[in-house]
């Protein structure tokens, strides 16, 4: 696409929340070495901001968050807290010594299951902590960030009035979650037009997406969300987080930077760094990323089977709608099985240095590849070799 036409496309601003969102998977729980290695690589990534931590849920999650703060120089470090003073004051403390900006993330319930049963407080008595919160907020830091927890499920009219006031209050970012994985992408994205389109001074704040995968449609949702005007999406490398897990930071990338004639915006994100970051998370958390996985999985520029491979051979884009190298993989592989074909074999056997002397060479060689293939799996390269040495 032409420079000239992408340099009119709206910025969309990346948020990280590995190290916050992320960290909250059963299972994992990173020491403050761990956080601030992983964003150094966030960093080098070049998302635009890293959520490094809740800084009043532990000493330990405080430290983590401050070490980020002091280690990150090109991004901007959030902390989420509270609508409570010592959550605030904690968050604001921890994230101060960031060098491009300490945001404040603000994080509040607005449905009425959340605010009958988990904060037992009446919609008025929520309105009116989240515009104190946000003021509180604002004595530290120009950039805070307000979160309708469970806004998927909230009323719309209350939505709208707390969205409006947290804006007039001085939130920079108003946050909308999907905290449950309750909708569809066509219900998100009207919840997010609708409110753009009718909060009053909407103008004055970013919309950001935040969802979660209990559905499976966490990055269909983002992606709604931005064609409807969210001009921030939250996200984790390889998708962890609570439950199912949150919208895949690899995938929304990929997705915005494939069909960017489509959605129309562009990120600071530098994709080749996306397959380092994913496998650096996998190990310092322990959550292996599945074969299949979009972007980052080992099969995901994997051929196995003979009609892709002699696509693959006659020219990438038969099969392929990304280039590998461009997220940091070497190449795509050519993965010989039962199911390759005769050109995806011949092209294997020429990289270990086997050429075949006439058509009848290879299809006798190929008919043994065959046989081998159905009773042997994985097939190395020795196999092969040995199968050329050994005829019989």
């Amino acid at each position: 696409m032409p420079n000239d036409a992408i340099a009119t496309f709206d910025a969309l601003t990346i948020f990280d929340t590995t190290l916050r969102d992320g960290e909250q998977s059963p299972g994992i729980n990173l020491g403050t070495e761990e956080k601030v290695q992983i964003a150094a690589m966030l960093e080098r990534l070049r998302v635009n901001v890293i959520e490094a931590g809740f800084a009043a849920a532990s000493e330990g999650d405080f430290r983590s968050v401050q070490a980020v703060a002091r280690r990150v120089k090109n991004s901007a470090v959030a902390s989420l807290c509270r609508a409570h003073e010592r959550d605030i004051d904690l968050a604001a403390e921890a994230v101060r010594p960031a060098a491009l900006s300490g945001r404040i993330h603000i994080v509040l319930a607005t449905s009425p299951v959340h605010m009958k049963y988990k904060l037992q407080m009446q919609p008025g008595a929520v309105l009116e902590q989240a515009v104190w919160a946000v003021e509180r907020a604002r004595r530290y830091s120009d950039d805070v960030e307000f979160s309708c927890e469970d806004a998927s499920r909230s009323e719309f009219e209350f939505l709208a009035r707390i969205v409006e006031a947290v804006i007039r209050a001085g939130v920079t970012t108003v946050s909308l979650p999907d905290t449950v994985g309750a909708v569809v992408p066509s219900e998100y994205g009207a919840l997010i037009g609708r409110l753009l389109n009718e909060v009053p001074n909407a103008d004055k704040a970013i919309f950001s997406a935040h969802c979660h995968d209990d559905m499976g449609m966490a990055v269909a949702n983002s992606l709604a969300a931005v064609q409807s005007g969210a001009r921030q999406v939250e996200c984790t490398i390889n998708g962890i987080g609570e439950r199912a897990g949150n919208a895949s930071l690899e995938e929304i990338v990929m997705a915005l930077r494939t069909r960017q004639d489509y959605f129309k915006v562009h990120t600071t994100v530098d994709a080749k760094y996306l397959v380092p970051t994913s496998r650096l998370v996998s190990e310092l958390t322990g959550f292996v990323v599945p074969p299949n996985k979009a972007i980052v999985g080992r099969n995901a520029f994997a051929h196995e089977a003979g009609i892709h491979q002699d696509g693959m051979l006659k020219n990438p884009n038969t099969y392929q709608i990304m280039v590998a190298e461009e997220v940091g993989w070497q190449d795509y592989r050519l993965v010989l099985g039962k199911h390759s074909g005769r050109n995806g074999f011949r092209a294997h056997m020429k990289t270990l240095g086997v050429e075949f002397s006439s058509e009848d060479a290879l299809s006798d060689a190929f008919g043994r590849f065959k046989n081998l293939a159905d009773t042997k799996f994985p097939l190395e390269d020795s196999d092969l070799l040995a199968l050329m040495e050994n005829p019989k």
